[in-house]
Protein backbone atom coordinates (compact mmCIF):
# COMPACT_ATOMS: atom_id res chain seq x y z
CA UNK A 1 0.00 0.00 0.00
CA UNK A 2 0.91 3.32 -0.96
CA UNK A 3 0.77 5.94 2.55
CA UNK A 4 1.20 9.52 0.66
CA UNK A 5 -1.88 8.07 -1.73
CA UNK A 6 -3.58 6.56 1.19
CA UNK A 7 -3.06 10.24 3.22
CA UNK A 8 -4.25 12.09 -0.26
CA UNK A 9 -7.35 9.89 -0.18
CA UNK A 10 -7.82 10.77 3.96
CA UNK A 11 -7.64 14.80 2.88
CA UNK A 12 -10.22 14.09 0.57
CA UNK A 13 -12.73 13.05 3.47
CA UNK A 14 -13.09 9.23 1.70
CA UNK A 15 -13.74 6.47 4.17
CA UNK A 16 -10.44 4.75 4.98
CA UNK A 17 -10.86 0.63 4.94
CA UNK A 18 -9.79 -1.24 7.70
CA UNK A 19 -6.63 -2.55 6.26
CA UNK A 20 -5.80 0.76 5.25
CA UNK A 21 -6.23 2.86 8.60
CA UNK A 22 -4.33 -0.48 10.12
CA UNK A 23 -1.09 -0.03 7.08
CA UNK A 24 -1.15 3.71 8.52
CA UNK A 25 -1.03 3.18 12.53
CA UNK A 26 2.02 0.51 11.55
CA UNK A 27 3.83 2.32 8.63
CA UNK A 28 3.31 5.86 8.49
CA UNK A 29 5.25 8.31 10.64
CA UNK A 30 3.79 10.29 13.76
CA UNK A 31 4.44 13.71 12.02
CA UNK A 32 2.65 12.73 8.59
CA UNK A 33 -0.47 11.39 10.58
CA UNK A 34 -0.58 14.63 12.50
CA UNK A 35 0.08 16.75 9.50
CA UNK A 36 -3.24 15.21 7.88
CA UNK A 37 -5.48 15.29 10.91
CA UNK A 38 -4.93 18.62 11.81
CA UNK A 39 -5.42 19.70 8.02
CA UNK A 40 -8.99 17.84 8.77
CA UNK A 41 -9.31 19.69 11.81
CA UNK A 42 -9.22 22.91 10.15
CA UNK A 43 -11.69 21.74 7.46
CA UNK A 44 -14.41 20.16 10.07
CA UNK A 45 -13.71 22.53 12.76
CA UNK A 46 -12.50 25.91 10.66
CA UNK A 47 -12.63 28.64 13.78
CA UNK A 48 -9.43 27.04 14.89
CA UNK A 49 -10.81 27.32 19.16
CA UNK A 50 -10.44 24.60 21.35
CA UNK A 51 -13.83 24.16 23.26
CA UNK A 52 -14.17 22.87 26.74
CA UNK A 53 -16.77 22.55 29.19
CA UNK A 54 -17.76 22.47 32.97
CA UNK A 55 -19.67 19.25 34.25
CA UNK A 56 -20.36 16.86 37.21
CA UNK A 57 -20.08 13.34 36.78
CA UNK A 58 -22.27 12.26 39.60
CA UNK A 59 -23.28 7.73 40.02
CA UNK A 60 -26.63 7.46 40.52
CA UNK A 61 -25.58 4.14 41.98
CA UNK A 62 -22.32 1.72 42.15
CA UNK A 63 -24.43 -1.00 42.53
CA UNK A 64 -23.96 -3.11 39.33
CA UNK A 65 -24.09 -6.83 38.43
CA UNK A 66 -22.00 -6.47 34.96
CA UNK A 67 -18.17 -7.42 37.07
CA UNK A 68 -15.96 -5.56 34.57
CA UNK A 69 -12.73 -6.71 34.67
CA UNK A 70 -11.31 -3.26 34.59
CA UNK A 71 -13.38 -1.18 37.23
CA UNK A 72 -12.69 -0.58 40.71
CA UNK A 73 -15.74 1.71 41.38
CA UNK A 74 -18.77 -1.10 41.53
CA UNK A 75 -20.11 -2.69 44.42
CA UNK A 76 -22.28 -5.97 44.19
CA UNK A 77 -25.85 -5.76 45.41
CA UNK A 78 -26.14 -5.79 49.19
CA UNK A 79 -22.48 -4.72 49.85
CA UNK A 80 -21.69 -2.73 52.80
CA UNK A 81 -20.59 0.02 50.54
CA UNK A 82 -22.94 0.40 48.03
CA UNK A 83 -25.31 3.16 48.12
CA UNK A 84 -28.70 4.64 45.65
CA UNK A 85 -27.62 8.37 45.41
CA UNK A 86 -30.34 10.74 47.12
CA UNK A 87 -32.25 13.47 45.77
CA UNK A 88 -30.92 15.61 48.63
CA UNK A 89 -27.54 14.60 47.54
CA UNK A 90 -27.80 15.76 43.94
CA UNK A 91 -29.08 18.58 45.45
CA UNK A 92 -26.15 19.74 46.78
CA UNK A 93 -23.95 18.41 44.01
CA UNK A 94 -26.31 20.76 41.47
CA UNK A 95 -25.95 23.47 43.79
CA UNK A 96 -22.26 23.61 43.91
CA UNK A 97 -21.82 22.74 40.06
CA UNK A 98 -23.79 25.88 39.15
CA UNK A 99 -21.76 28.25 41.32
CA UNK A 100 -18.37 26.74 40.08
CA UNK A 101 -20.61 27.85 36.48
CA UNK A 102 -21.19 24.31 35.24
CA UNK A 103 -24.24 23.81 32.83
CA UNK A 104 -24.45 19.70 32.76
CA UNK A 105 -24.78 16.51 34.91
CA UNK A 106 -23.30 12.99 33.51
CA UNK A 107 -25.51 11.17 35.08
CA UNK A 108 -24.30 7.00 34.93
CA UNK A 109 -24.52 4.51 37.33
CA UNK A 110 -24.22 0.48 37.13
CA UNK A 111 -26.48 -2.28 35.62
CA UNK A 112 -28.40 -2.82 39.79
CA UNK A 113 -30.36 -5.73 39.54
CA UNK A 114 -33.40 -3.77 41.05
CA UNK A 115 -33.65 -0.19 39.41
CA UNK A 116 -35.86 -0.10 36.22
CA UNK A 117 -37.41 2.47 33.62
CA UNK A 118 -39.21 4.43 36.64
CA UNK A 119 -36.85 4.87 38.62
CA UNK A 120 -34.91 6.50 36.11
CA UNK A 121 -37.76 8.71 34.26
CA UNK A 122 -38.79 9.86 38.02
CA UNK A 123 -35.18 10.82 38.66
CA UNK A 124 -34.71 13.01 35.77
CA UNK A 125 -38.48 14.57 35.86
CA UNK A 126 -37.51 15.38 39.53
CA UNK A 127 -34.03 17.13 38.45
CA UNK A 128 -35.70 18.79 35.90
CA UNK A 129 -38.59 20.07 38.38
CA UNK A 130 -35.64 21.51 40.39
CA UNK A 131 -33.21 22.42 37.90
CA UNK A 132 -34.47 22.91 34.19
CA UNK A 133 -31.79 24.86 33.02
CA UNK A 134 -29.59 21.82 33.98
CA UNK A 135 -28.51 19.52 31.29
CA UNK A 136 -29.10 15.21 31.73
CA UNK A 137 -26.20 13.70 29.99
CA UNK A 138 -27.03 10.46 31.17
CA UNK A 139 -26.75 6.53 31.47
CA UNK A 140 -25.18 5.12 28.03
CA UNK A 141 -25.91 2.15 25.98
CA UNK A 142 -25.17 -0.62 28.59
CA UNK A 143 -27.45 0.77 30.77
CA UNK A 144 -30.04 1.38 28.72
CA UNK A 145 -30.08 -2.20 27.41
CA UNK A 146 -29.75 -2.97 30.81
CA UNK A 147 -33.12 -1.34 31.79
CA UNK A 148 -35.00 -2.78 28.10
CA UNK A 149 -33.91 -6.33 29.16
CA UNK A 150 -35.85 -5.89 32.92
CA UNK A 151 -38.73 -3.84 31.19
CA UNK A 152 -38.71 -6.37 28.06
CA UNK A 153 -38.78 -3.34 26.25
CA UNK A 154 -36.80 -1.98 22.65
CA UNK A 155 -34.36 0.53 23.10
CA UNK A 156 -36.57 3.20 21.21
CA UNK A 157 -39.30 2.85 23.75
CA UNK A 158 -36.80 3.13 26.81
CA UNK A 159 -35.12 6.07 25.45
CA UNK A 160 -38.15 7.57 24.18
CA UNK A 161 -39.08 7.55 27.86
CA UNK A 162 -36.03 8.73 28.90
CA UNK A 163 -35.95 11.71 26.68
CA UNK A 164 -39.53 12.75 27.40
CA UNK A 165 -38.74 12.62 31.24
CA UNK A 166 -35.93 14.95 30.84
CA UNK A 167 -32.42 13.13 29.33
CA UNK A 168 -30.74 15.93 26.79
CA UNK A 169 -27.91 13.68 25.70
CA UNK A 170 -26.55 9.80 25.89
CA UNK A 171 -22.89 9.16 26.79
CA UNK A 172 -20.58 6.85 24.57
CA UNK A 173 -20.01 4.76 27.44
CA UNK A 174 -19.46 1.66 27.99
CA UNK A 175 -18.26 1.14 24.26
CA UNK A 176 -14.84 -0.15 25.15
CA UNK A 177 -13.85 -2.24 22.39
CA UNK A 178 -16.65 -3.40 20.48
CA UNK A 179 -15.71 -6.79 19.35
CA UNK A 180 -17.14 -9.20 21.42
CA UNK A 181 -13.92 -11.39 21.76
CA UNK A 182 -12.90 -8.57 23.82
CA UNK A 183 -15.62 -7.83 25.79
CA UNK A 184 -16.03 -10.97 27.04
CA UNK A 185 -13.02 -10.82 28.43
CA UNK A 186 -13.46 -7.60 30.08
CA UNK A 187 -16.95 -6.72 30.56
CA UNK A 188 -19.09 -9.87 29.91
CA UNK A 189 -21.94 -8.51 31.88
CA UNK A 190 -22.28 -5.63 29.93
CA UNK A 191 -24.39 -5.54 26.27
CA UNK A 192 -22.45 -6.62 23.32
CA UNK A 193 -20.51 -4.82 20.36
CA UNK A 194 -23.54 -4.54 17.69
CA UNK A 195 -26.32 -4.13 21.12
CA UNK A 196 -24.24 -0.74 21.33
CA UNK A 197 -24.28 0.10 18.13
CA UNK A 198 -27.98 -0.56 18.38
CA UNK A 199 -28.69 1.68 21.19
CA UNK A 200 -26.92 4.19 19.40
CA UNK A 201 -29.33 3.88 16.29
CA UNK A 202 -32.47 4.23 18.04
CA UNK A 203 -31.01 7.36 19.72
CA UNK A 204 -30.32 8.58 16.26
CA UNK A 205 -33.65 8.25 15.16
CA UNK A 206 -35.15 10.04 18.28
CA UNK A 207 -32.01 13.12 17.57
CA UNK A 208 -31.06 12.13 21.20
CA UNK A 209 -27.49 13.82 20.93
CA UNK A 210 -24.66 11.00 21.73
CA UNK A 211 -21.01 10.90 21.77
CA UNK A 212 -18.72 7.54 20.86
CA UNK A 213 -15.41 6.70 22.86
CA UNK A 214 -13.40 4.15 22.60
CA UNK A 215 -10.88 2.73 26.20
CA UNK A 216 -7.95 0.97 24.50
CA UNK A 217 -4.49 -0.68 25.06
CA UNK A 218 -5.52 -3.72 27.01
CA UNK A 219 -6.43 -7.44 25.65
CA UNK A 220 -7.70 -5.82 21.94
CA UNK A 221 -6.13 -6.33 18.90
CA UNK A 222 -5.00 -3.43 16.64
CA UNK A 223 -7.39 -4.85 13.76
CA UNK A 224 -10.56 -4.72 16.89
CA UNK A 225 -9.52 -1.08 17.41
CA UNK A 226 -9.83 -0.09 13.40
CA UNK A 227 -13.10 -2.49 13.68
CA UNK A 228 -14.58 -0.09 16.25
CA UNK A 229 -13.74 2.67 14.21
CA UNK A 230 -15.87 1.58 11.11
CA UNK A 231 -18.53 0.52 13.06
CA UNK A 232 -18.94 4.25 14.22
CA UNK A 233 -18.52 5.41 11.10
CA UNK A 234 -20.87 3.44 9.77
CA UNK A 235 -23.55 4.12 12.66
CA UNK A 236 -22.96 7.71 11.78
CA UNK A 237 -23.64 7.35 8.29
CA UNK A 238 -26.57 5.95 9.08
CA UNK A 239 -28.08 8.87 10.99
CA UNK A 240 -31.00 11.00 9.95
CA UNK A 241 -30.09 13.49 8.08
CA UNK A 242 -30.41 16.77 10.04
CA UNK A 243 -30.31 14.44 13.18
CA UNK A 244 -27.11 15.21 15.38
CA UNK A 245 -25.70 11.89 15.77
CA UNK A 246 -21.99 11.37 17.55
CA UNK A 247 -21.19 14.80 18.09
CA UNK A 248 -18.30 13.70 19.19
CA UNK A 249 -15.70 10.62 19.59
CA UNK A 250 -13.29 10.18 22.74
CA UNK A 251 -11.04 7.96 23.18
CA UNK A 252 -8.96 7.48 25.50
CA UNK A 253 -6.19 4.56 27.38
CA UNK A 254 -7.22 1.71 29.85
CA UNK A 255 -6.38 2.76 33.39
CA UNK A 256 -5.27 -0.34 35.07
CA UNK A 257 -4.27 0.43 38.87
CA UNK A 258 -6.09 -1.90 41.29
CA UNK A 259 -7.95 -3.51 38.00
CA UNK A 260 -8.55 -7.55 37.80
CA UNK A 261 -7.16 -7.11 34.87
CA UNK A 262 -4.34 -6.56 36.18
CA UNK A 263 -4.09 -8.12 39.31
CA UNK A 264 -5.39 -11.53 37.70
CA UNK A 265 -4.24 -11.44 34.16
CA UNK A 266 -1.53 -8.99 34.41
CA UNK A 267 -2.82 -6.89 32.15
CA UNK A 268 -1.10 -3.44 32.17
CA UNK A 269 -2.02 0.38 30.17
CA UNK A 270 0.30 -0.48 27.02
CA UNK A 271 -0.18 3.18 25.38
CA UNK A 272 2.79 5.64 25.46
CA UNK A 273 2.41 9.21 24.32
CA UNK A 274 3.31 8.93 20.85
CA UNK A 275 0.76 6.17 20.68
CA UNK A 276 -2.27 7.73 22.22
CA UNK A 277 -0.97 10.89 20.01
CA UNK A 278 -1.47 8.31 16.90
CA UNK A 279 -4.42 7.14 18.14
CA UNK A 280 -5.85 10.81 18.09
CA UNK A 281 -4.66 11.51 14.52
CA UNK A 282 -6.05 8.24 13.26
CA UNK A 283 -9.53 8.89 14.95
CA UNK A 284 -10.02 12.12 13.09
CA UNK A 285 -8.40 10.11 9.95
CA UNK A 286 -11.03 7.11 10.16
CA UNK A 287 -14.27 9.01 11.39
CA UNK A 288 -14.22 11.84 8.88
CA UNK A 289 -17.96 11.80 9.56
CA UNK A 290 -17.69 12.87 13.42
CA UNK A 291 -17.10 16.50 13.61
CA UNK A 292 -15.52 16.51 17.47
CA UNK A 293 -12.09 14.50 18.43
CA UNK A 294 -11.28 15.24 22.49
CA UNK A 295 -8.22 14.72 23.48
CA UNK A 296 -8.10 12.73 27.52
CA UNK A 297 -6.08 14.84 29.79
CA UNK A 298 -7.98 12.94 32.46
CA UNK A 299 -5.56 9.90 31.22
CA UNK A 300 -2.92 10.87 29.60
CA UNK A 301 -2.09 14.14 31.08
CA UNK A 302 -1.79 17.79 30.15
CA UNK A 303 1.06 17.50 28.17
CA UNK A 304 0.73 14.91 25.59
CA UNK A 305 -3.47 16.24 25.64
CA UNK A 306 -1.86 19.62 24.27
CA UNK A 307 0.56 17.60 21.40
CA UNK A 308 -2.87 16.53 20.65
CA UNK A 309 -4.27 19.86 19.92
CA UNK A 310 -1.76 19.60 17.16
CA UNK A 311 -3.18 15.95 15.85
CA UNK A 312 -6.46 16.24 15.09
CA UNK A 313 -7.82 16.71 18.54
CA UNK A 314 -10.09 19.94 18.74
CA UNK A 315 -11.65 19.68 21.84
CA UNK A 316 -10.20 19.72 25.99
CA UNK A 317 -13.18 17.92 27.86
CA UNK A 318 -13.92 18.96 30.78
CA UNK A 319 -12.84 20.00 33.93
CA UNK A 320 -15.14 17.57 35.99
CA UNK A 321 -15.77 18.38 39.13
CA UNK A 322 -16.39 15.57 40.39
CA UNK A 323 -15.15 11.86 38.54
CA UNK A 324 -15.13 8.49 40.13
CA UNK A 325 -15.00 5.67 37.85
CA UNK A 326 -11.87 6.46 35.83
CA UNK A 327 -9.80 7.71 38.64
CA UNK A 328 -10.69 4.90 40.85
CA UNK A 329 -8.64 2.71 38.20
CA UNK A 330 -5.77 4.99 38.54
CA UNK A 331 -6.32 8.19 36.37
CA UNK A 332 -4.14 11.62 38.47
CA UNK A 333 -4.73 14.32 36.39
CA UNK A 334 -7.29 17.13 37.10
CA UNK A 335 -7.91 20.50 36.12
CA UNK A 336 -9.69 24.25 37.37
CA UNK A 337 -11.53 26.38 34.99
CA UNK A 338 -8.50 28.69 34.82
CA UNK A 339 -6.04 25.92 34.07
CA UNK A 340 -7.92 24.32 31.28
CA UNK A 341 -8.08 27.50 29.35
CA UNK A 342 -4.15 28.36 29.90
CA UNK A 343 -2.98 25.03 29.06
CA UNK A 344 -5.22 25.39 25.44
CA UNK A 345 -3.40 28.65 25.23
CA UNK A 346 -0.22 27.15 25.90
CA UNK A 347 -0.55 24.89 23.17
CA UNK A 348 -1.24 28.19 20.46
CA UNK A 349 -5.62 28.14 20.78
CA UNK A 350 -8.10 30.27 21.93
CA UNK A 351 -10.44 28.50 24.41
CA UNK A 352 -13.85 28.26 23.95
CA UNK A 353 -16.04 27.01 27.01
CA UNK A 354 -19.25 25.41 25.20
CA UNK A 355 -22.11 23.03 25.81
CA UNK A 356 -22.47 19.63 25.25
CA UNK A 357 -24.08 19.95 21.88
CA UNK A 358 -21.22 22.15 21.09
CA UNK A 359 -22.71 25.35 21.32
CA UNK A 360 -20.77 28.34 22.88
CA UNK A 361 -21.33 30.10 25.93
CA UNK A 362 -19.92 33.05 27.80
CA UNK A 363 -16.58 32.41 29.90
CA UNK A 364 -16.45 36.38 30.76
CA UNK A 365 -17.96 35.50 34.82
CA UNK A 366 -15.47 32.60 35.17
CA UNK A 367 -12.25 34.60 34.11
CA UNK A 368 -11.36 35.55 37.67
CA UNK A 369 -12.92 32.24 39.18
CA UNK A 370 -10.69 29.81 40.38
CA UNK A 371 -12.37 26.24 40.98
CA UNK A 372 -10.31 24.28 43.76
CA UNK A 373 -12.04 20.60 44.89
Amino acid sequence: MNIPEILKRALNFEFLSLEEGMHLYHHASTPELMYVANELRKIQVPHGKVTWQIDRNVNTTNVCIANCKFCNFYRRPGHAESYITDIESYKQKIEETLRYGGDQLLLQGGHHPDLGLKFYTDLFRELKKLYPDVKLHALGPPEVAHVAKLENMSHYDVLKALKESGLDSLPGAGAEILNDRVRRLISKGKCGGQEWLDVMRAAHQLNIPTSATMMFGHIETIEERFEHLIWLREVQSEKPEGNYGFIAFIPWPFQDDGTLLKKVRGITNNVNGDEYIRMIALSRIMLPNIKNIQASWLTVGKQVAQICLHAGANDFGSIMIEENVVSAAGAPHRFTSNGIQESIKEAGFEPQLRTQRYEWRNVDHLEQQVIDY
